[in-house]
């Protein structure tokens, strides 16, 4: 689970501020006393073994290149083969996003998250569309284990400190976040997080794992979503005691386009 060659991988960050809108469906509210309490360690990133930086080594498309790693995970597990996103995909839904055109460093501006998750929805990233999604409080760490647990992956966005930069663990520095670990002294980020254990969460950026701390996301997430995907969505998984998953399709099935 460690990084490409034990190294830290640097690349580029994109996501832009968090934006809020009343219209989101709150996670909170389909979770229920009688749901168990996600299992301790959970992994989800034993079957794909090449993931790609989609572009995100040199642009700042992270928030399309973690929804693409989220679904060729998904399709890993459930799905009849494996999606393998392609950069041009990537890339050609950050222009479709943002209006991005490459050679042109100014359009090179990053995209919103909950723009990203609405056009996901409606006109698809790579070819493929979720169901829908639901936001998670920020930095909650039994939403985002729930989230993982219940379907596949968390999509979380990151107020990267610059003293990230030289880790191969993300976490807080000694001195707290302060100076070089001060949130989003390097910008804003957007991953997957594909797994976790008591200790850290496993996360997919510039083509490789990676991991980070419990504290370290407390400290610099930022904005979360559970995402039901279409695999999630239409298997016969039957749904879990105390998370209300029929509910949630048709809440999302009634929100407009």
């Amino acid at each position: 689970m460690a990084p490409r060659n034990g190294q830290p991988v640097v690349g580029r960050l994109g996501k832009a501020p968090a934006r809020v809108d009343r219209r989101t469906l709150n996670f909170a509210q389909y979770l229920h006393p009688t749901l168990p309490p996600a299992p301790a360690a959970k992994n989800w990133t034993d079957k794909v073994i090449d993931w790609q930086t989609l572009g995100n080594d040199q642009y700042g498309d992270c928030v399309e290149a973690a929804a693409l790693h989220m679904e060729q995970n998904w399709s890993a597990y459930e799905g009849p083969e494996e999606f393998e996103p392609t950069t041009k995909e990537a890339l050609d839904a950050y222009t479709a996003l943002t209006g991005f055109q490459a050679g042109d460093p100014s359009t090179d501006r990053g995209t919103n998250m909950l723009d990203a998750l609405n056009f996901w929805r409606n006109q698809g990233i790579g070819g493929n569309t979720i169901f829908g999604f639901a936001a998670c409080e920020p930095g909650n760490t039994e939403h985002v284990r729930d989230a993982i647990e219940l379907f596949g992956a968390a999509y979380i966005g990151l107020q990267m400190p610059y003293s990230a930069q030289g880790q191969t663990v993300w976490m807080v520095p000694p001195g707290g976040p302060v100076g070089p670990g001060q949130p989003n002294s390097w910008g804003g980020h957007c991953v997957p997080v594909i797994g976790y254990t008591p200790t850290q969460l496993i996360c997919v950026t510039w083509g490789a794992l990676q991991p980070m701390t419990w504290q370290f996301f407390q400290t610099y997430c930022d904005e979360a979503y559970a995402v039901l995907s279409k695999q999630w969505a239409d298997t016969s998984r039957p749904d879990p005691d105390g998370f209300t998953l029929d509910q949630l399709r048709q809440d999302l099935a009634a929100i407009p386009g």
